[in-house]
This record gives structure tokens, C-alpha cells and sequence, in this order.
């Protein structure tokens, strides 16, 4: 696919995205998919829908009420889990627990193990008392968190493959002791030593609920954001368009932040970005079909 210019991708004519393009295959149901943006890129969380409602419909609670944005990482001993979900550091402020809803009745079962991958509600020895906190299991932790260990504790989600990038750099960072819930407390590069200061946590600065991923096109948007997160920067997500150029229709997402393009020409089902930062021009990417079986490996 010849490179477009500049000016003519500044000329595209937005359209509201129309039913009558066919991009690609209607897909069956999909899960629900949450990402979540850390400072270490995003963490894409496909949740178990109606298996664990209960659990499910707590975690989306906090979600939409943006109760996690804002957050940090607080807990992240080593060959164990990542957790969050507890702890929000204003700007300007103290580090606080954020307001947490009725506990939740535990949904753990045997058929969902804590293996590498997933990720579950945090609680206290009492049964029924996860409200916020979550965490992902860096490691397979079928046995020490099954059953055996005071009923076990719930599973309502898989990462990603691209998402345990992200929750493997974050358990890879250097631990600080900082008392209490913060005895594992993961710290960036740039902490030099002795207090430990905001700029050096990992913060979930947004969690959001994805569209619903109706093509095979939206699942490998939804891919290509994660894995290349650094230069398709969604404010909230992407915006999602038709445009016709040389005869040619183009199913893309926008990026404002990041002032960038990814999209799919309908007409041949190829993928192509358009990034500043990384060229002047729309590039090719590669065919829908041959990234699919990479977009399929994630859980896209």
C-alpha cells in the first residue's frame, strides 16, 4: 500500500462508522474487557462474565465510578502477585485508602485456579470481605491460593499477554519497606533512596471499560493499543471513524493525545498506523489475516 502524505490524511472526511461496511466476520460474544493504564503501560483484563458475577459486577463497580483512577501499586512481593486497587496519592494530599463498597460473598472455585495470568479479589481471613483490592497472579498460585487456604480466594479475570508485560515489569521493579500494607512496595528507577516520593510509584492512572469488540478489526485495534501503547495514547479510548480516500474506505481509531491513526483499508483488509512520532507517512502494516493469530494468542 503506497504511503499517503500528510495533507491528504489531514483531508480525510470523518463519518459516523457505518453497519453497512463490512470489515470483517460478525464475532460471537466477547468478555468484558478492562484496561487499565499504568505508568508501565496498559493491562488488559478480560472478565469472566456471568461465571462470577457477583465478583465481576463488584470490579466494574469501582471501574465505572473511576474509584481506581489515581491509584498505585501498594504490594508486589516477589514470585507471588501484583496488587492494587486500595490506595490512591492525590497530587495534593496524603496517601489514603479510597472508599470501598459492602463486602462481596466469595466466589472462589477450584475450576478457576489462581495460575499465572489471572487475576483475583484480595481479603482478610474472613470469607466474604473483599471490597477494592485485587491482584494478578505473576506466578502460578493454584495451590497456596486454592482452597487450602482459608476457602481460597476468587478468580474473576485473565490478563492478557500484553497486559503481563506490564504486570511482569512492574514485579520486576525493586521492592522498599514501607511499613504496614506497603512491606513490598514496587519503586521506579527513580528512586534514589530514603523517603520514598509519588513520582516513584506505579500508578493505575485510569481504568476503563473497552467498547465491545464486535469485528475482528476492533480486537486487533484493541491489541495493537496495548502492545504498541507508547505511541497510540487514547484519551479515554480512541475515536472511531470511517474515512474514503483514491476511492478506498478506512475503518481507523484516533489517538488526541498522541495525534496518531491506526486503521484497516476495507477494500483488501490491511492494517496500516500513521504516527508522528515514529514517520511522516501512513504505513502498512501488515494483512488482518496474518495478525490475527497474534491478536487471538494475546485474548483479543
Amino acid at each position: 500500500m503506497k504511503p499517503l502524505s500528510l495533507r491528504l490524511i489531514a483531508g480525510l472526511r470523518p463519518m459516523l462508522l457505518s453497519l453497512a461496511v463490512t470489515l470483517a466476520a460478525p464475532l460471537a460474544a466477547q468478555a468484558t474487557m478492562v484496561r487499565m493504564y499504568t505508568t508501565l503501560g496498559p493491562i488488559d483484563i478480560a472478565l469472566m462474565d456471568g461465571v462470577v458475577p457477583t465478583t465481576v459486577n463488584n470490579f466494574l463497580g469501582y471501574v465505572n465510578a473511576k474509584a481506581y483512577d489515581g491509584t498505585f501499586i501498594h504490594r508486589a512481593p516477589k514470585n507471588f502477585v501484583v496488587q492494587g486497587g486500595g490506595y490512591a496519592y492525590p497530587a495534593s494530599g496524603t496517601i489514603a485508602h479510597i472508599p470501598t463498597n459492602p463486602p462481596i460473598v466469595l466466589e472462589y472455585s477450584d475450576a478457576r485456579p489462581n495460575a499465572r495470568g489471572t487475576i483475583s479479589m484480595a481479603r482478610t481471613s474472613e470469607l466474604n470481605s473483599a471490597t477494592s483490592e485485587w491482584f494478578i497472579n505473576t506466578v502460578d498460585n493454584t495451590t497456596n491460593l486454592g482452597a487450602g487456604n482459608g476457602g481460597g480466594y476468587a478468580v474473576f479475570g485473565k490478563v492478557t499477554a500484553s497486559g503481563m508485560v506490564a504486570a511482569d515489569a512492574i514485579a520486576a521493579l525493586t521492592l522498599v519497606n514501607a511499613g504496614g500494607a506497603f512491606a513490598t512496595l514496587p519503586v521506579l528507577p527513580s528512586f534514589k533512596g530514603g523517603n520514598v516520593l509519588r513520582d516513584d510509584l506505579v500508578f493505575i492512572n485510569s481504568a476503563v471499560t473497552l467498547p465491545a469488540r464486535t469485528t475482528d478489526a476492533d480486537r486487533a485495534f484493541d491489541y495493537l493499543e496495548a502492545v504498541y501503547w507508547q505511541y497510540l495514547k487514547p484519551s479515554g479510548a480512541g475515536v472511531s471513524g470511517t474515512a474514503d480516500a483514491f476511492g478506498v474506505t478506512y475503518y481507523y481509531r484516533y489517538y488526541p493525545a498522541s495525534n496518531s491513526y491506526i486503521g484497516l483499508s476495507v477494500k483488501d483488509n490491511v492494517l496500516f498506523y500513521w504516527v508522528p512520532a515514529v514517520g511522516p507517512d501512513i504505513t502498512r502494516f501488515d494483512t488482518l489475516a496474518n495478525v490475527m493469530p497474534a491478536v487471538t494468542a494475546a485474548g483479543y
